[in-house]
């Protein structure tokens, strides 16, 4: 795929560059050129499918989707802070830019969808496969749509100017049957392979197309749907957990046994610019405006399997990074800790270290840094990552089932070794109290902080404090960065980051684009805002 799906793209792309720059209000495609494309081309139907994949999911999506949860924070005002502390409109770009970048990439698979049967010599068995892989992508559009905003416009068709300034609402339980039908239609083809070669790596698999259903039913909360497509991933074969944690992020693991779907890097079209997204120490030559919070590092538990703050844990304030989740150390770049071939450990608080926090503007606001996706070969020099970004993987899918089973009521020793208990022990857990199944333990609430760790910065954590319904708790009052021990201006030392404020009777659904709103009055606001 990083040869033939992006090179091919390029050519879509031009196509296709006027849909991409604004929503619904796209002028129709009706030249002469564009007929001519659709029934004299045979590459058409590989070019545009390869379109569609260009705007399906990115490494930055991802990390930045961490930033409007208690897992990270960012001082950039143009990303997801202002959702985090509840202060965004009607106007905010961030906001404005996904749904906008959404419904582009829709549009182009609509393209294809209402266009493939024009394509002269395409073969039975790749038109199928084309047919399911842009109704995956279609459907993780809406999916990522109406998880945010709940009802939406939906449409199969390439909107005209005058249908898009008319088209209406379409209620949220109506775009989920679509995006569920979609999907469900993909795997019932027959036409996705379990894997891909060399060339086509990063297409949508039949255990993709599945996992996307699997995370579309837990969002609806439909656990008894969760559990069985979960299992068939799960007794499929297909996949297994990697052997190392932090390996799981570095250029020489990829395309490992773990990874279900991931968005392949290409240094053409789709490049990860680390220095634009703000992680990077001043250290490296970077600069940092997102980082993870401190309430993140304490949400890591000890090896004995306990919470920090529970009796008989053994935890040392004065020592606070001891006897921790080794995917701790594996996330999160806390003082001492240090990035894979660095030359000595990262000093995130000396006011004498580049890396400091508290010494210049280039430094992390939180006092920690993310470790997550380093590239020991690109950093240094040239600040960016040639690292996939994985949007799905097998740990994701046990999670769900461990989930599943804890909601139905149906967890025991069985589920729980081949689920949490193997994803532990991965991590480098040995201690039998952190390895063994508990029934007497709130186990719902120790598999969500399980998905909170493991997953950290790989864009689930939104996603799972708006379907749990816990944003008004995790998402209102101080957010903190680390330890410093002042007495003024913090909270029992812990600096104060921001006061955020998250209103449950508004907040969980975001606002539609002012902009689309004064083209389309058919498009009604959520409410409150």
């Amino acid at each position: 795929m990083k040869k033939v799906l992006y090179t091919i793209a390029l050519s879509a792309s031009v196509m296709f560059a006027a849909a991409s720059c604004i929503s619904l209000e796209t002028p129709p495609y009706g030249s002469e050129s564009d007929v001519t494309f659709w029934s004299e081309d045979e590459n058409a139907a590989l070019a545009t499918l390869n379109s569609c994949y260009t705007r399906f999911y990115s490494i930055n999506q991802l990390i930045e989707s961490e930033a409007a949860t208690d897992n990270a924070y960012t001082k950039d005002l143009g990303s997801t802070n202002p959702i985090a502390n509840g202060s965004y409109s009607t106007d905010n770009g961030y906001v404005r830019g996904l749904w906008n970048g959404f419904y582009a990439g829709i549009r182009t698979c609509n393209e294809l969808l209402t266009n493939i049967d024009k394509v002269p010599g395409l073969e039975p068995a790749l038109r199928d496969r084309y047919i399911a892989e842009a109704k995956v992508i279609r459907a993780s559009h809406y999916y990522e749509l109406y998880t945010r905003w709940g009802s939406v416009p939906y449409t199969t068709k390439v909107l005209g100017v005058a249908e898009s300034k008319t088209i209406k609402c379409t209620p949220r339980a109506e775009v989920v049957e679509h995006v569920i039908a979609d999907l469900n239609a993909a795997i019932e083809s027959g036409a996705l392979p379990a894997s891909y070669g060399a060339g086509d790596r990063g297409r949508v698999t039949i255990g993709a197309a599945k996992a996307f259903l699997a995370k579309v039913y837990l969002f609806e909360g439909d656990f008894a749907k969760v559990r069985d497509l979960t299992e068939e991933i799960m007794n499929s074969g297909t996949y297994s957990l990697f052997n190392s944690y932090e390996g799981l992020f570095t250029v020489a693991n990829e395309n490992n046994s773990e990874v279900i779907l991931d968005v392949q890097y290409d240094p053409t079209v789709r490049n990860w610019n680390m220095r634009s997204l703000g992680v990077i120490p001043p250290s490296m030559g970077g600069y940092c405006s997102l980082a993870p919070t401190q309430e993140l590092v304490d949400s890591y538990i000890m090896l004995n399997g306990k919470k920090i703050d529970e009796a008989g844990s053994g935890y040392d304030s004065a020592n606070p990074y001891e006897n921790r989740d080794p995917r701790l150390q594996a996330t999160v770049i806390y003082n001492g800790n240090s990035y894979p071939g660095a030359a000595s450990p990262i000093d995130c608080v000396s006011a004498d270290s580049r890396d400091g926090y508290n010494t210049t503007s280039d430094v992390t606001p939180t006092g920690f840094y993310l470790r997550k996706y380093y590239d020991v070969n690109k950093y240094v020099n040239e600040n960016t990552s040639t690292i996939n970004a994985i949007v799905i993987r097998y740990a994701d899918v046990l999670l769900m089932n461990a989930e599943a089973h804890a909601e139905l009521g149906s967890l025991n020793a069985g589920v729980w070794d081949k689920t949490v208990k193997l994803i532990r022990k991965r991590a480098g857990f040995t201690d039998a109290a952190a390895l063994d199944f508990n029934a007497g333990a709130n186990n719902k609430e120790i598999i969500r902080n399980e998905r909170r760790c493991e997953l950290a910065f790989e864009g689930a954590r939104f996603k799972d404090i708006m379907r749990w319904k816990i944003a008004e708790k995790v998402l209102n009052g101080n957010v903190h960065g680390l330890y410093t021990g002042a007495l003024v201006g913090t909270d029992g030392g812990f600096v104060i980051l921001e006061k955020r404020s998250f209103d449950p009777a508004k907040h969980y659904l975001w606002p539609i684009p002012q902009y689309d709103r004064d083209i389309n009055n058919n498009l009604d606001q959520n409410p409150n805002w």
